[in-house]
């Protein structure tokens, strides 16, 4: 069972980790030892999650989200498989964490009479500036 809050806790069937070797660097440790973990979690068929936390949690995941409604994370970075699978769990748990965040509702306001004022007086003055950089002219030439 993987506890996100005191409240909500997913249970191991809606998680699956996978195996494989890791990527890039590592000697001969790397072709031998599969210590990457791909976690996979069905947040779609998930009771511990309401229906807005699923759908922030989607938006949240990107491109991690599955079409089947599984939500993937891949964990790398530690040449330890154990470690990876640590990794992997305590990212889950922290975008689940985000998602039931509820982001909040703006409230439409006005600028103040104050700040239109001095928005149009500097763009006056940004006019004035930009007016003397033009051609200077005699008094005596009419073109």
């Amino acid at each position: 069972m993987l506890r996100i809050t005191d409240q909500i806790a997913i249970e191991e069937w809606e998680l699956s980790e996978q195996f494989t070797r890791s990527q890039g660097p590592g000697g001969q440790n790397v072709n031998k030892v599969e210590t990457a973990v791909e976690l996979r979690f069905e947040a779609e068929r998930s009771p511990h999650l309401a229906p807005p936390v699923k759908a922030r949690l989607k938006r949240l995941a990107g491109r991690r989200w599955t079409q089947d409604g599984a939500l993937l994370i891949r964990a790398e970075e530690t040449r330890s498989q154990a470690r990876n699978r640590e990794l992997a769990r305590e990212r889950l748990a922290e975008l689940i964490r985000q998602a039931l965040v509820a982001p909040r509702k703006r409230i439409a306001t006005r600028p103040t009479l104050g700040s239109q004022r001095r928005r149009l007086a500097a763009k006056t003055q940004r006019g004035a500036v930009k007016a003397m950089r033009g051609r200077i002219r005699d008094a005596e030439d009419p073109a």
